[in-house]
Formats: C-alpha cells, sequence, structure tokens
C-alpha cells in the first residue's frame, strides 16, 4: 500500500490516475525532479519580489504594511490552487507552477517579516531546510531509512495529530483563547515544534517512496509536475517550521 501523510499524496492518487498508454509518456523519477527544481525557482521568484518589496520600503511597520496584500494573496491563492490541484490533477502542468509562484509571495513576505525580527535567521532556514532535503534523499535511496508500513503508519498518525492540533488552534484563535505552552518559546513550545520539524522532514522520505511507486506503476507523464507538486508542499511546511523554531530559540 501508498500511504503518505502529505494530503495531495494520497494512496488512490496514482491508482485513479490510471497508466501511460506507452513506457515513453509515463511518468518518471527523474522528471519528477526536473519539475521540482523549476516549481523551488518560480517558489524563490516569487518569493524574491516580496522580500525586495518589504527591505525596499525600510523593514519596518510600513513595509509590513506594504507587504501585506502580497502575504495574504499569496497565502490565499496557494491555498485555492492547491485545492483546485488536488481535485483536477490533469490541470497540474499549470496549476503547480502557478502554487509556486503564488506561495512564493507569500513565503517572501513571511521570511522578510522575520528577517527583520531576528536578522540571518531566513538563511538559517533554508540551509537547514535544503539540508535536511539532501540528507533524507540520501538516506532514502541508500536505503539507510526502510520505509516500512509500520514506519509509514506512525509518520500518517503524527501528521494527522499535528494537523489536530493546529486546527483547534486556529478554532480556539476566534474565540480569543490560546494553546498554552506550545507556541510560546518555552522548553514545551520549543520541544513542540521540534517535534513537527521531525515530523516534516519524515514527510520527505514519504514523498520520496510515493513518487517512486508511481513511476514504478507508470502513472501518465502530468503525474510527474503533480508529484512535485505534492513534494513542494511538504517542503514549505518543513522551511515555516523550522523557521518558527528558530524564532522560538532566538526569542530565548
Amino acid at each position: 500500500m501508498m500511504r503518505t501523510g502529505n494530503p495531495t499524496l494520497r494512496a488512490q492518487t496514482f491508482v485513479t490516475a490510471g497508466r501511460a498508454a506507452t513506457p515513453a509518456e509515463a511518468m518518471s523519477v527523474q522528471g519528477t525532479v526536473n519539475k521540482t527544481g523549476l516549481l523551488l525557482v518560480l517558489t524563490l521568484l516569487g518569493a524574491g519580489w516580496t522580500w525586495r518589496i518589504f527591505f525596499a520600503a525600510g523593514a519596518d511597520a510600513a513595509a509590513a504594511q506594504a507587504v501585506s496584500p502580497y502575504l495574504w494573496g499569496g497565502l490565499i491563492g496557494g491555498f485555492v490552487l492547491a485545492l483546485v490541484t488536488i481535485f483536477k490533477r490533469t490541470w497540474s502542468p499549470v496549476t503547480a507552477p502557478l502554487y509556486a509562484l503564488v506561495e512564493g509571495l507569500f513565503l517572501g513576505g513571511l521570511s522578510a517579516l522575520f528577517e527583520a525580527k531576528f536578522p540571518g535567521i531566513v538563511l538559517q532556514a533554508v540551509a537547514l531546510t535544503f539540508g535536511t532535503l539532501f540528507a533524507l534523499l540520501f538516506a532514502y535511496t541508500s536505503r539507510l531509512i526502510k520505509v516500512t508500513e509500520n514506519f509509514k503508519l506512525g509518520v500518517v498518525a503524527a501528521t494527522g495529530g499535528i494537523f489536530l492540533v493546529y486546527m483547534a488552534t486556529m478554532i480556539l484563535g476566534f474565540f480569543g483563547v490560546g494553546m498554552p505552552y506550545i507556541h510560546g518559546s518555552g522548553i514545551i513550545g520549543i520541544g513542540f515544534s521540534l517535534f513537527v520539524v521531525v515530523i516534516a522532514a519524515l514527510n520527505l522520505v514519504l514523498d520520496f517512496d510515493f513518487i517512486e511507486k508511481g513511476a514504478e506503476v507508470g502513472a501518465p507523464r502530468y503525474m510527474e509536475w503533480y508529484a512535485a507538486f505534492g513534494l513542494m508542499v511538504t517542503l514549505i511546511w518543513l522551511y515555516i517550521e523550522i523557521l518558527r523554531l528558530l524564532a522560538k530559540l532566538r526569542s530565548r
């Protein structure tokens, strides 16, 4: 069974996509890697735009207001495009690049806000994110990490638990109630963020396995875009969680 904690890469994703008519039209791991690289470039372009606007405006309250439309527009636009991509996978060659661009707008604004408060934090977060990506990719390809069913079940269960905590935080926030400890910079808050970072990182391993299995079953070539989109979702989550963890550590 192909199981992953990433909601974009579910157990039936490649099954419902069917098989390519010929091997030349089938999805490949290398094709997915190439498209992931392109999505990363588009994300960086979007992020660079809002980053430049923020620091050109003075990196203060006025600058935060200047990038606010891009930040919220990127967040909402990315969410909408993610939903469209999930439910219309055949559109992913178009929607995945658009998702990367608008999500980049959000990440650029968010990163700039963190950088203004904690100088140097963004470079650290980016380095740790890509360092984690390549380390886990090496561990997966060299089979140092074995993706067993128990491993998959544990990561999926932990990911679901984190999702429920975040949903509870959001719902309680509407009523002015905060979740104590876990979102603070105390020991419990740092421990919680570290746990989330580990689970987000382990989701990368499941995504690698899922992509490999998709190539093995001969999924259509457009699924390379969809698989790259799914991997980007995990990478963005990992980067944001690392950024939050570093901010908590710097706040102490």
